[in-house]
Formats: C-alpha cells, sequence, structure tokens
C-alpha cells in the first residue's frame, strides 16, 4: 500500500498498542496535525483504551452524550460500521483518526464515500431498499426531531431510494450514492445531513 494511505491495522509491541512511523506519517498528513501532535493523540487514545481498542461499549458511551438516548441506541450500529473499516468490531486509532478528520476536514466527496458505509448495512459495496427502509426506521426518531412534518418513513426510504438509483438497478452504488447528494437531491441530502449531525454533536 502507499505510505499516503494508513494502514487499518495497527502496531504491537510487548502486547502494547504502538504507532508505527508511517502510520504516524499518513496520519500527519491526512489530519494536518504534526507528527508529535498526532503522538500526544494516540497517548490520549491509550489512557483511554489501553488495549488500542475502542469497543462498542465505550462507543456507546460517546454516542449517547452525543444524542438522547432513544435515538444512539438505534443509530449507534450504524455510525460504528463508518469507523470499524476493516470490519474486525473495534475501532482502533488509525481508523478513529482517518474517519474524524475526513469527516471534519475532507472533501464533500471523501465525507460521502465514510457516510456510505451507513447506508450499507451489510457492507456489500452497494445499498438495496430494504437497507435503505430500515437505515431510514433507525434515524426516524432524529429525523421527526429535527422537523416534526416529517414526511413518513415508506415515503422518505422510497423516494431517496429512487433518487439515488439512477440505473434503475435496484441497488445504489457508492458512485450513485454521491452523486445524489452532492446534486441536491430533497431526500437524499436530508438523511445525510441528518447522519452527518451525529459527527458535528460528537466533536463539540
Amino acid at each position: 500500500t502507499q505510505t499516503s494511505r494508513p494502514q487499518t491495522r495497527m502496531g504491537c509491541k510487548n502486547g502494547k498498542p504502538v504507532l508505527r512511523p508511517e502510520d504516524k506519517e499518513a496520519l500527519a498528513k491526512a489530519s494536518g496535525l504534526s507528527q508529535d501532535e498526532v503522538e500526544v493523540k494516540f497517548e490520549a487514545f491509550l489512557k483511554d483504551h489501553p488495549d488500542g481498542k475502542l469497543r462498542k461499549k465505550d462507543f456507546r458511551e460517546m454516542m449517547s452524550q452525543a444524542l438522547p438516548k432513544k435515538d444512539s441506541s438505534k443509530l449507534e450500529k450504524h455510525v460504528f460500521r463508518i469507523y470499524d473499516t476493516n470490519g474486525d468490531g473495534y475501532i482502533d486509532f488509525v481508523e478513529f483518526m482517518v474517519v474524524f478528520y475526513c469527516l471534519s476536514d475532507g472533501s464533500p466527496d471523501d465525507v460521502l464515500k465514510k457516510l456510505f458505509r451507513v447506508f450499507d448495512v451489510n457492507s456489500d459495496g452497494s445499498i438495496s431498499i430494504k437497507e435503505m427502509q430500515r437505515l431510514v426506521k433507525d434515524l426516524y426518531g432524529l429525523l421527526k426531531h429535527s422537523d416534526p412534518n416529517q414526511a413518513s418513513k415508506e415515503l422518505i426510504a422510497k423516494t431517496a431510494f429512487s433518487e439515488m438509483d439512477q440505473d434503475n438497478d435496484g441497488l445504489v452504488s457508492m458512485d450513485e450514492f454521491v452523486r445524489a447528494v452532492l446534486g441536491q437531491e430533497q431526500f437524499s441530502k436530508m438523511l445525510t445531513m441528518n447522519i452527518m449531525s451525529i459527527f458535528m454533536d460528537e466533536e463539540q
């Protein structure tokens, strides 16, 4: 792999997680921080997670601080999927930093490619109508909260899906997803902005 792209596996020394020089360099590049600042953040991450793994339970606590209780439990699994890029059930420091800085400073294109993972529930690279319905159902509390006159769950899922599925093959690819949201398609954008708001709340 190229050095500009952090590996999504952490290094390990005597059973203690270490940040490899190439990861430190790549994260510094991606985040605009100096390598020393990345090191400081890594130490802080290890203080909270001594084995270098942020587990679902810890993540749940982070989410519940960012969101009202009833919404956070439903949304947590969707948001966790964005961070856990290698699907091992944990979030390590590299995964955490890559997503955090991509979402706060990445290009719209990069950000949307990450958010695609929220919609792609089974991580097979495309969104089906079932996945869209499931996500809308879990997001609905948040949607109603930001707009009490929100359309029905069924209508949102159906409309967002047809906005995105441009070739009508019954599946939405990452490119179709990015195009629909950047093209300001009404429901696609509304869903994505609501998911983004979760991250913005988390960062404050």
